[in-house]
C-alpha cells in the first residue's frame, strides 16, 4: 500500500532564530552621576528593544495574513465558511498555527506552522477565543475511534472524476442514527477538501425536519477526521449528513485513484479508475465511518466520459445512466449492508467475458484490457468452480446478484475482495499457457480462490474490529487451499500448504519481533502494518490445526452456523470459538486450547526424549536466537505455554493418534508397544509447533528415511527437513544431524520435499558466502543436486508438480555453479536474443533468463533484455524480465537499473520495492540498495508514505543478508537518523533481529559446519574415485 507524505513548509519563526540576550557587563562601584546615566542608557535600549519586537511582530503577522489568504486561494474551499455562516478550522495533533486575529489559519499541511503539540497550544489558546474553547473542547473527547453514539445506515456517494484534471468532486450524504446525545459528529476524511456541510434532522418516516447548523466545523488530519460541533448535544433520533467535497486522483494506489496501461490495439495509453480501500483508504475516496463494524447500505453514483467508449462498474449492477453531456452519471443499484473498505468502482474500458455460476443465475465475468481478454478464460472458470465449491461447502449461497473480477495494471496489492467486484493485479487474473508457467497458473487459482473465499469470511460476516482481522484473512488463506484442491486434485494443494503457509510463518513468529495473532490496535499504521505473515499464514495454520483437531466435518458444520448467526453483520474470534464448542461429541475445551494460540504469540518446541517405550514430551517457547531467551519479553497469561493437539505416527501404524499436550502440564508421556522402532511427532506438520528428538531418535528416522521414505507423507518429509534446519539454526540441535537429514535428498523425487530442500540449501548458501566454506558447499549443494536435476533436464513435460520442480531445482543448481545447468541457461539464452519470437519454455523461462544474462554478464545483452522489457505488453512476462535485469554482476549496470525504476513509466510503482529486494539479493546488488535506500529514505517516505507496511517490508528484504557487526551498526544509525518507523516498526525490529541472528550462526556453527562439508566433500572425493 503506497501513499504521498505532503510536505510541509518550516516555519518563519524556529527556537534557533531566538536572540537571547546575555548579561557580560561587570560588577563594579559606580558614582551617583554614573548610575544616572546607566539608567537613562537602559530606558532606552529597553525603549529601542520593544520597538523592534513590536516591528517583528506585525511583519511576522502580516506575512502569516498574507500566507494564510494564498492558502485560502489554493485550496478553493478548504478553509471556507461553513454553509456560509460557520467558520473553518484546520487543526493537527503536531502542527498548530493561530493567532486571535487570524483562527483559520490551522495546518493541512500545507500551511505555515509551529513545532508546538496542538492539544497543548489549543489548550493553551483556550482563554482568547470561544472557537478556540470549542476545539479544545472536542479534541479532549476525538480518538483513533468513532464514538459509539453514530451509527451510519446509508450512503448516498455521487462522484465525479475528471480524466484530464486528475481529480474529482463529490457528494454524500450519509443517513445516521444517533444513538446517544452527543455535541459532535467526526467523519473520517483523508486528503480530501469538504466544502460545504448540512446536517438535517429526520422524523420516523425519513422526512426532513430541521436544519441543524453547526457552531464549528474542523479537519484533524492526525486523526483523519472532518469534525462539526453544535451548541446543543444531538437528540436520539436520525439525521442526514450532507457533504460536498473533492479530491485528487494521482500519486498513490490506494482511495480512489487514476492510473493508466498502454493499449497494443491502438498504439496509445488509456485511462482507468479503480478503488482500493481497505484497510483505512475509504476516507480517500469520501467522507464516512471507516470502521468494519459501521455497515451501512450504499447507492453509488458515478459519472463517466459520454459515449461507448467507457463503462463503469461497482458492486451491484447498474440501476440507472443519465446523460449530462459530455458525462453520463451511472447509479447503480444499492447495496447489501457492508463495510465501507468493501466498497468499490471502476471506471475502464475494459472488455470482458462471462458465464452462470452453476446452479445459479448469476453471472461471473472477467473484465481486461480488450488486448489480454484472451487471458481471462482460466480465471473465469475457476471462479465460477470455485463458487460453486463454495456455496455447497458453506450451505450458503453466494448472496449479490453479480460477480465481477477485474485486471488492474496498476494495483498495490495481489488482489481485493470488494463485495460483487473484485480486483487483482494483472499478474494474479491473467493466464495465457504460452507465456504463463505451471507457478503462473497455480497463482492464479490460489489468488481466485482466496479473494471469492472472502465473499463468506469477511463480507457477509466480517470482523468487529481490526484485532480479529485474521477471522477474515487467516480463513481465506486456509479454504483457499480446499478450494484450488477441488479444482485441480492432482495438484496436492493440502500438502503444499505446509511449504508455502506453515513454514515461512514459522520462522517469522519465532523472532521477539512478531505479534499475537489477536492484539489492541487502533491507529491506521496499525492497522495496515497488522496486514502480515503472522495474520495470514498463522492465522491459518491455526484453522488447519482446529479441522485436524475436531474434524472436517464438525469445522464445517461450525462454519455454517457462525455465518448463518452473524450473517451481514460482525463477529470477534469468541464468536467462532462459540460455534466450535457447540458441536457435539468433543471432550475438550477448544476455547481454552485456542486462547493459548490466538493471546500469546510465538509457537513450542515439543521436545522428545525416549524412555524404553516411553516416550516423554516437554514444551518450551520456540526462539530462532539463542540470545533472545535471556531477553525480558512481552507477559503473557500463559506464560508461554501452549495447549497442544499432539498427533503421531509409528512404524508400526499410520493411523494418526492425537491427544492434548495441556499447557499447565510439565510434561505428557506417550507409550508405545515394544516393535515400534521409531515415532514421528505432528503428523503432516497440522500442529504448529516443533518437534526435536534426541540424537538417537533422529538418526533412526533419517535411516528410515533413507530405507523406505514412502512411510512418510509429503508433508512429513518437508516436515523433518524443516524442523531439523530450524532447530540446528537456532543452536538447539547438532549441525552435523540437520546436514546428514539432508543427504536423503539425493533419493528424494517429490516437490513438497523438495521446496524445502532448495530452501534451505539457499539459507545455507547466504550464510557461507562471504567465507571460506563457500567452495565446499557448493560441492555439497551439487552432488544434492545432480541426481533430480539430470533426470528433470530442461525439458518441459505436463505434469504441474514435476514442471514446479523442475523449476526450483535448475534455480537452486545454476544458483551454486552447476555446470552443465548453466551451459544449458547462457544456451538457449542467446538463442533468445538472436530470435526473440523463439522463447524458452515458460516453466524454465525465468532460470533461462536470469542465469543466462549472468553468464553473458554484458552491457550488450542487459541493455537488448531492458528493451524487450520496456515493449513487453504480458505482465507475467515483464516480471520474468524484471527480474531477469537484476542477475547482471556489473555494479554500474545494477546502479543505473535502480535509477530507472524510480521512473514509474519503466517500473510501475506496485513492483518498485520488489525489484529492489531482487537486485539486493544479488551480492553485486546488495551494499548498493543499502546505501540508495539510506541516502533517499526521505524521497522514499515522500512518494510512498511511512505508513505503508510496503516501504516499511523493504528494510528487512534488503537487509536480511546481512551478518557482520558493522552492518548492525549501519542500520542502528539508520533507524537512530530517521525513527519514525509508521507502519514499519516490527519490521525494523525483525530486520535487527534477523542480522543479530545471522552473526550468532556464523559464531555458533562456522567452525562445525566446514568440518561437516569438508569430510563430506573428501568423502565425494574417495567415492568418485571408486566409481
Amino acid at each position: 500500500m503506497y501513499a504521498t507524505k505532503n510536505v510541509r513548509p518550516r516555519s518563519s519563526l524556529s527556537t534557533d532564530d531566538n536572540h537571547r540576550i546575555k548579561d557580560t557587563t561587570r560588577v563594579h562601584k559606580k558614582s551617583p552621576s554614573n548610575t544616572v546615566l546607566t539608567l537613562v542608557a537602559f530606558c532606552v535600549f529597553l525603549l529601542v528593544l520593544c520597538t523592534f519586537l513590536l516591528g517583528a511582530l506585525v511583519y511576522v503577522g502580516k506575512n502569516i495574513a498574507e500566507e494564510h489568504q494564498k492558502q485560502q486561494a489554493s485550496t478553493a474551499g478548504s478553509l471556507t465558511v461553513f454553509n456560509d455562516t460557520v467558520r473553518t478550522i484546520y487543526v493537527d495533533r503536531d502542527q498548530l498555527l493561530s493567532t486571535k486575529p487570524i483562527l483559520s489559519v490551522l495546518s493541512d499541511n500545507r500551511a505555515y506552522t509551529t513545532q508546538v503539540p496542538t492539544t497543548r497550544k489549543v489548550h493553551a489558546m483556550a482563554a482568547i477565543s470561544p472557537e478556540i474553547r470549542a476545539v479544545s473542547r472536542v479534541l479532549q473527547k476525538l480518538t483513533y475511534r468513532l464514538p459509539k453514539a453514530l451509527q451510519p445506515q446509508k450512503y448516498k456517494l455521487d462522484l465525479r472524476p475528471d480524466f484530464n484534471a486528475k481529480s474529482y468532486t463529490g457528494n454524500i450524504s450519509i443517513y445516521l442514527q444517533v444513538l446517544d446525545p452527543i455535541a459532535f459528529i467526526p467523519v473520517h476524511i483523508n486528503q480530501l477538501n469538504v466544502s460545504h456541510g448540512q446536517l438535517q434532522r429526520l422524523d420516523d418516516s425519513g422526512a426532513p425536519l430541521a436544519e441543524i447548523k453547526p457552531t464549528l466545523s474542523f479537519a484533524h488530519p492526525d486523526l483523519e477526521y472532518w469534525v462539526s460541533e453544535f451548541d446543543q448535544p444531538l437528540e436520539v433520533g436520525n439525521y442526514t449528513l450532507h457533504l460536498k467535497f473533492n479530491g485528487s486522483l494521482v500519486d498513490r494506489l490506494t482511495g480512489m485513484y487514476q492510473s493508466s496501461y498502454y493499449d497494443s490495439l491502438t498504439n496509445r495509453s488509456r485511462h482507468i479508475i479503480s478503488t482500493k480501500f481497505e484497510p483505512t483508504y475509504a476516507r480517500r475516496a469520501f467522507p464516512c465511518f471507516d470502521e468494519p463494524h459501521l455497515k451501512a447500505q450504499f447507492v453509488i453514483t458515478v459519472a463517466r466520459p459520454s459515449g461507448n467508449e467507457y463503462h463503469v462498474l461497482s458492486n451491484m449492477p447498474v440501476a440507472s445512466e443519465h446523460n449530462e453531456g459530455d458525462l453520463t452519471e451511472v447509479t447503480f443499484e444499492e447495496t447489501v449492508p457492508m463495510s465501507t473498505y468493501l466498497a468499490a468502482f471502476v471506471v475502464s474500458d475494459f472488455a470482458h467475458i462471462s458465464k452462470k455460476i452453476g446452479g445459479t443465475n448469476i453471472d461471473i465475468s472477467v473484465f481486461a484490457p480488450k488486448a489480454q481478454i484472451s487471458k481471462a478464460q482460466y480465471a473465469l472458470d475457476t471462479g465460477a468452480g470455485v463458487i460453486e465449491y463454495y456455496i455447497d461447502m458453506f450451505n450458503i449461497s453466494y448472496p449479490l446478484p453479480k460477480l465481477d473480477m477485474v485486471a488492474i495494471p496498476d494495483f498495490v496489492s495481489g488482489a481485493m475482495e470488494n463485495w460483487g467486484l473484485v480486483t487483482y493485479r494483472e499478474t494474479a487474473l491473467l493466464y495465457d499457457e504460452k507465456t504463463s508457467s505451471s507457478a503462473n497458473k497455480q497463482r492464479v487459482a490460489t489468488v481466485v480462490a482466496h479473494e471469492l473465499a472472502h465473499q463468506w469470511f469477511g463480507n457477509l460476516v466480517t470482523m468487529k474490529w481490526w484485532n480479529d482481522l485474521w477471522l477474515n484473512e487467516g480463513f481465506a488463506s486456509f479454504i483457499e487451499y480446499k478450494g484450488v484442491q477441488y479444482m485441480h486434485a492432482d495438484w496436492d494443494m493440502l500438502n503444499q500448504f505446509v511449504i508455502d503457509e506453515l513454514h515461512p510463518v514459522l520462522r517469522i513468529d519465532s523472532t521477539l519481533a512478531s505479534h499475537p495473532i489477536v492484539k489492541t490496535i487502533e491507529s491506521p499504521a496499525e492497522i495496515t502494518e497488522y496486514f502480515d505473515t503472522i495474520t495470514y499464514s498463522k492465522g491459518a495454520s491455526l484453522v488447519r490445526m482446529l479441522e485436524n483437531l475436531v474434524t472436517e466435518e464438525k469445522l464445517k458444520n461450525a462454519t455454517t452456523r457462525y455465518l448463518n448467526r452473524h450473517i451481514y453483520s460482525t463477529a470477534t474470534t469468541e464468536d467462532y470459538l462459540t460455534a466450535v464448542e457447540e458441536e457435539e461429541g468433543l471432550d475438550f475445551d477448544v476455547k481454552q486450547i485456542m486462547q493459548t494460540w490466538t493471546e500469546q504469540m510465538g509457537l513450542p518446541v515439543v521436545e522428545v526424549v525416549k524412555d524404553g517405550n516411553n516416550y516423554r514430551l516437554k514444551q518450551k517457547r520456540f526462539l530462532a536466537n539463542q540470545d533472545d531467551y535471556n531477553v525480558e519479553v512481552e507477559p503473557s497469561s500463559f506464560n508461554y505455554r501452549w495447549s497442544i493437539p499432539i498427533t503421531y505416527i509409528t512404524s508400526a501404524d499410520s493411523t494418526p493418534k492425537t491427544t492434548i499436550f495441556n499447557y499447565n502440564d510439565n510434561q505428557l508421556v506417550i507409550s508405545v508397544p515394544s516393535t515400534v522402532s521409531w515415532v514421528k511427532f505432528n503428523k503432516d506438520q497440522v500442529g504448529y509447533y516443533r518437534v526435536n528428538y534426541a540424537e538417537e531418535q533422529w538418526k533412526t528416522l533419517l535411516e528410515a528415511l533413507k530405507n523406505s521414505r514412502e512411510d512418510f507423507s509429503t508433508a512429513d518429509r518437508a516436515h523433518l527437513l524443516n524442523d531439523a534446519n530450524a532447530l540446528a539454526d537456532a543452536a538447539q540441535l547438532d549441525y552435523t544431524i540437520a546436514l546428514d537429514l539432508s543427504t536423503y535428498l539425493e533419493e528424494e523425487k517429490d516437490y513438497v520435499p523438495w521446496s524445502v530442500g532448495t530452501a534451505s540449501l539457499t539459507s545455507l548458501r547466504n550464510r557461507v558466502y562471504y567465507t571460506s566454506l563457500y567452495k565446499n558447499f557448493t560441492t555439497y549443494a551439487r552432488k544434492l543436486l545432480s541426481p533430480i536435476v539430470e533426470k528433470l533436464t530442461f525439458t518441459v513435460g505436463t505434469d504441474h508438480l514435476e514442471n514446479k520442480l523442475r523449476n526450483k531445482v535448475l534455480n537452486a543448481a545454476c544458483g551454486v555453479g552447476h555446470e552443465s545447468s548453466l551451459q544449458q541457461a547462457a544456451t538457449l539464452f542467446q538463442q533468445w536474443l538472436t530470435n526473440p519470437d523463439t522463447r524458452p519454455n515458460p516453466d524454465v523461462r525465468d532460470v533461462v533468463y536470469f542465469y543466462g544474462l549472468q553468464e553473458v554478464n554484458t552491457e550488450a545483452a542487459w541493455d537488448q533484455v531492458w528493451e524487450l522489457y520496456l515493449s513487453e505488453p504480458d505482465a507475467q512476462e515483464k516480471v520474468k524480465l524484471m527480474s531477469a535485469l537484476t542477475a547482471i554482476k556489473v555494479p554500474w549496470l545494477l546502479h543505473r537499473y535502480i535509477n530507472l525504476a524510480w521512473d514509474e513509466k519503466n517500473v510501475r510503482r506496485q513492483d518498485y520495492f520488489s525489484l529492489l529486494g531482487q537486485i539486493s539479493a544479488n551480492p553485486v546488488g546488495q551494499s548498493l540498495v543499502w546505501d540508495y535506500v539510506r541516502e533517499n529514505w526521505e524521497q522514499l517516505v515522500e512518494r510512498y508514505g511511512i505508513n505503508e507496511r510496503t516501504l516499511g517490508n523493504l528494510i528487512p528484504t534488503i537487509t536480511g543478508r546481512f551478518a557482520t557487526q558493522t552492518k548492525l551498526e549501519e542500520m542502528q544509525q539508520f533507524f537512530a537518523k530517521y525513527p519514525e518507523a509508521g507502519a514499519g516498526t516490527a519490521a525494523r525490529q525483525r530486520a535487527l533481529e534477523t542480522v543479530k541472528a545471522n552473526i550468532k550462526w556464523l559464531e555458533l556453527n562456522q567452525s562445525q559446519v566446514g568440518k561437516w562439508l569438508a569430510n563430506y566433500v573428501q568423502q565425494a572425493a574417495v567415492s568418485n574415485r571408486i566409481n
